[in-house]
């Protein structure tokens, strides 16, 4: 492939100034992806925060996980607001302003009251300041590598604006790491009370030192240049999409850039996280260690491909990441499985379940904002399997109108309909569960059974429904037992008010192995050194994709549009195709039965990325911006 020869500004070593530019603008771009990242991570402690405690627990996490979907759905809006402005007044500024709104309202909702001070307000000023967030989020990111570029030699520009790419793995890696200390010096009931508010609080001294250091820079001298001869846009958003000699080059930066890079960088980084806990049941700290680790160790490698494309172009390099993630995934994901919990791994090669149900009684389980319920037989069934990482085949030959049924080796238990169970759906759905999980712990799946506690009026009802226990009600009688207040037992489920009639205390025995089953990964098996190295290579794919993406899509619009011209192809790239993959990957996995088979959505985006690549975008090495106004 011929390369343009290097014009403008060529080598030299890196002025002070510049070091200070790259610097500050990369230091608030972690911060920015720090703050980002933490609602994330501690999703959970949100939603029992600023929900209903009327509302379950499970939908409770649904609503947090909405509002964070929030930030993500807005990011090209804050592209084109801010991108705007970027363009109009100046690059310097308008990333003040975004990192300022993004400080603020992270260090708010460690401020904010929860429900139970504030009632419906607490929820609804959340999800303002997330969205605020996603706004920020989506002008910080153009801003930063905008400015860095300007300020850049052309033949050092992928390395200097490679710096601004390692932002978003540093600012997971500090997330992470701030988590990890807090929870670490806090205990378990402290830190869900108020611990996890800490790390939201402390950001408050990373925007003041941020914006301390971002107000000593001047303005971009390309920019600066371009003002003084009068030559900017009067109406960037008209002239960047609005004339199609321009947005082309933004629909190819988005359909042969942006997307394959924004699958591959959320497949190996964030949904090899949820992989790891969600579908292999690996404890969660243990995950965030292994993360920490794979990313302090491939982070480099973003600087270090920026600096390649310097030499050989910014195009191969991603084209090639492109290529390998495609290759790759499949087969990385499986090792990971059998790394981290090689007894699954096992139980799934040697088991699979058979899903029998009537004709349309099964539905694709597409739910990007986890709001859908699935009621019919098919649904619960085909859902819990693929919660518990079971594989599955479906078949429909089921006479309409009967329920499904789901076969384990030998056992076969049948499903319910929520909806036509009515006020039983809650039985229902427990009967059915425990015979599904039992079956599936005698296929030789790795499921534990935690100890229930048992109040002396439910004792003989409990005996009676867990005959495999074989228990003896006198003989736990006259064993060890615990007293309580009568208004624990309540606040703990263990009673209700019309059952503890009257009396003071409640009699609580503790029943071995008699409460609710749980898939899990045996901490003694996971093979550490083999798990963080499948996650390290995945990492290695983000830094080939995501490093010099900063340096093309820079160098592929013109000075007067730039920073609206490239931030919204980033932005729906990240915040859509990326964002979307979670609930993607698990409703295509869902359909299937088949925990790998939602990888085809990453593959097939990073696919049509590399084709249309290939074919149509140029690569942009040597590129003079200021011949691009």
């Amino acid at each position: 492939m011929a390369m343009a020869s290097t014009a403008g500004r060529t080598s030299r070593g890196m002025t002070r100034e510049e070091k200070k530019v790259i610097f500050a603008s990369s230091l608030g771009t972690v911060f920015e992806w720090y703050d980002f990242y933490l609602y994330g991570s501690l999703a959970a402690f949100i939603g029992s925060t600023f929900f209903s405690p009327a509302i379950p627990e499970a939908t409770r996490n649904i609503f947090a996980l909405l509002a964070f979907a929030a930030g993500f759905l807005v990011r090209p809006f804050g592209a084109l607001v801010f991108g705007r402005i970027g363009d109009l007044v100046g690059r310097k500024y308008t990333f003040l302003v975004t990192m300022t709104i993004m400080g603020l309202s992270t260090f708010l909702v460690g401020l904010l009251p929860g429900y139970a001070s504030w009632g419906i307000a607490a929820p609804v000023i959340l999800i303002g300041l997330r969205m605020l967030q996603g706004l920020a989020l989506g002008g910080e990111y153009g801003g930063a590598a905008t400015y860095v570029a300007e300020h850049a030699p052309d033949d050092r520009r992928g390395y200097y604006t490679s710096w601004i790419q390692t932002t978003a793995t540093l600012g997971l890696f500090l997330s992470l790491i701030i988590i990890l200390i807090v929870q670490g010096s806090l205990s378990k009931e402290t830190y869900a009370a108020w611990g996890w508010r800490i790390p939201f609080i402390v950001s408050f001294a990373l925007l003041a030192v941020s914006i301390w250091i971002r107000l000593s820079l001047s303005e971009s001298p390309t920019f600066q240049r371009m003002k003084d001869e009068g030559k900017g846009s009067k109406a960037p958003l008209s002239e960047a999409f609005g004339q199609w000699k321009n947005a082309k080059i933004a629909l190819l930066a988005l359909l042969g850039l942006t997307a394959g890079q924004a699958v591959i960088w959320y497949n190996g980084q964030f949904y090899a996280l949820f992989f790891l806990t969600n579908v292999l049941k690996v404890e969660a700290q243990s995950v965030n260690i292994m993360i920490a680790i794979a990313l302090a160790i491939g982070s480099i490698f973003f600087v270090v491909f920026g600096w390649l494309s310097d030499k050989i172009g910014r195009k191969p390099i991603i084209m090639a990441g492109l290529a390998l993630g495609i290759v790759c995934t499949f087969p990385l994901f499986k090792a990971l499985t059998w790394a981290a919990n090689p007894a699954l791994a096992t139980a799934q090669q040697n088991t699979r379940a058979t899903v029998t149900a009537a004709p349309g009684d099964c539905k694709f389980q597409f739910n990007p904002v986890g709001t859908a319920k699935f009621t019919t037989s098919c649904d619960i069934a085909t859902s819990f399997l693929t919660k518990n990482s079971v594989p599955y085949d479906v078949v429909t030959t089921a006479a309409p109108g009967t329920a499904a049924t789901v076969k384990i080796g030998n056992e076969t238990v049948d499903s319910y309909d929520a909806v036509a169970a009515g006020d039983q759906a809650k039985a229902k759905e427990a009967a059915f569960q425990k015979a599904v999980n039992m079956s599936l712990r005698d296929g030789g799946y790795p499921l534990k059974r935690a100890a229930a506690k048992v109040p002396d009026q439910k004792l003989d009802a409990f005996i009676a429904a867990n005959p495999e226990l074989k228990l003896d009600a006198a003989a736990i009688r006259g064993g060890e037992k615990t007293t309580v207040p009568v208004d624990k037992a309540i606040a703990d489920k263990l009673l209700t008010k019309d059952e503890v009639a009257g009396a003071p205390e409640v009699t609580v025995y503790n029943i071995p192995a008699g409460g609710a089953f749980a898939m899990t990964a045996d901490p003694a098996a996971i093979n550490w050194p083999v798990t963080i190295g499948i996650l390290f290579i995945l990492v290695l794919f983000v830094t080939m994709v995501y490093g010099p993406i900063a340096a093309i899509l820079v160098e592929m619009f013109p000075t007067r549009i730039r920073y609206t011209g490239m931030s919204l192809p980033y932005h729906i790239g990240n915040g859509w195709f990326g964002g979307l993959l979670p609930a993607t990957v698990f409703a295509l996995s869902a359909y299937k039965g088949d925990i790998y088979y939602g990888l085809w959505y990453p593959v097939i985006i990073a696919a049509m990325s590399l084709i249309i690549g290939l074919i149509f975008v140029r690569d942009t090495l040597g590129t003079d911006l200021n011949a691009k106004d």
